[in-house]
């Protein structure tokens, strides 16, 4: 996924995962082994796939701190 603006990051860290057994958390609160799960089975097609991805990006390179204010409620 190539960041446009800064308004995809935002989108993606305050995108709300609609299933699974974290749904309704925010992605950048996803836990990172969820991820790597993801990461080893495939993405979603889309543009979660693609969020998804990007949060994976930010926790493997130890980046989750700095975004966490970036959330909204």
């Amino acid at each position: 996924m190539s960041i446009a603006n800064n308004a995809d990051l935002l989108a993606a860290v305050n995108q709300v995962m609609p299933f699974g057994k974290y749904s309704g958390r925010k992605l950048l609160q996803l836990p990172e082994p969820y991820l790597v799960w993801f990461h080893a089975k495939g993405f979603p097609e889309g543009k979660l796939g693609q969020q998804l991805a990007l949060i994976y990006e930010v926790k493997l390179n130890g980046l989750e701190e700095m975004l966490q204010p970036l959330i909204r409620n």
